[in-house]
């Protein structure tokens, strides 16, 4: 009788330390993720299924480029690409992106842009027509999605602040016949 009350113990305490361990590390550094909508075509799909590094923005700063997962206004969490890191200039002139007065190549919009017949992916505009600021404010970023033309982004949220950043995202891992990483 000891003995199987002993075996019970041992399970009970291995099934709360495993509970523990998933919650610490879905809380405090990785968590899936589903992609809604179409705001990141082509590089992203609808459903697409995702993990967030939430470790690497509890360490550091994101880089130009990333693509994020934060707590957007609507009590949503938006999946979009960091274009302005806090003291940019950001602006669009002739479907190029220029960062403090130097132009950016984004490769991930080339298959959209090839498509587009009837004016730019982008519409031009500079970070003070969208935000009324010249630059990004520190502590923030400028984010925008792929589909230039269908994302709800900083152009219309306004720019995004840390705190509100959960992690960024870089490999899907569902369906099965789109895994991959991401850039």
């Amino acid at each position: 009788m000891a003995k199987k009350k002993n075996e019970i113990w041992e399970w009970t305490k291995a099934l709360v330390i495993a509970i523990l361990l998933a919650a610490v590390i879905r809380y405090f550094l990785f968590a899936p993720i589903v992609v809604d909508g179409l705001s990141m075509m082509p590089t992203l799909h609808d459903q697409d299924r995702m993990i967030v590094n939430k470790f690497s923005y509890k360490i550091g700063n994101p880089d130009r480029f990333d693509i994020i997962v934060f707590h957007a206004p609507e009590n949503k969490d938006y999946i979009k690409r960091v274009i302005g890191l806090p003291g940019d200039r950001v602006e669009y002139k002739d479907d190029t992106l220029f960062i403090n007065g130097k132009a950016y190549e984004e490769p991930y919009l080339d298959d959209y842009k090839s498509q587009v017949i009837d004016g730019p992916l982008t519409e031009p505009f500079t970070l003070e027509e969208k935000i009324g600021s010249e630059t990004v404010p520190e502590g923030h970023l400028f984010v925008m999605g792929d589909n230039r033309r269908y994302s709800k982004d900083s152009r219309h949220i306004g720019t995004v602040p840390m705190e509100k950043v959960l992690g960024n995202t870089g490999i899907i891992y569902w369906p099965i016949e789109d895994i991959r990483l991401v850039k």
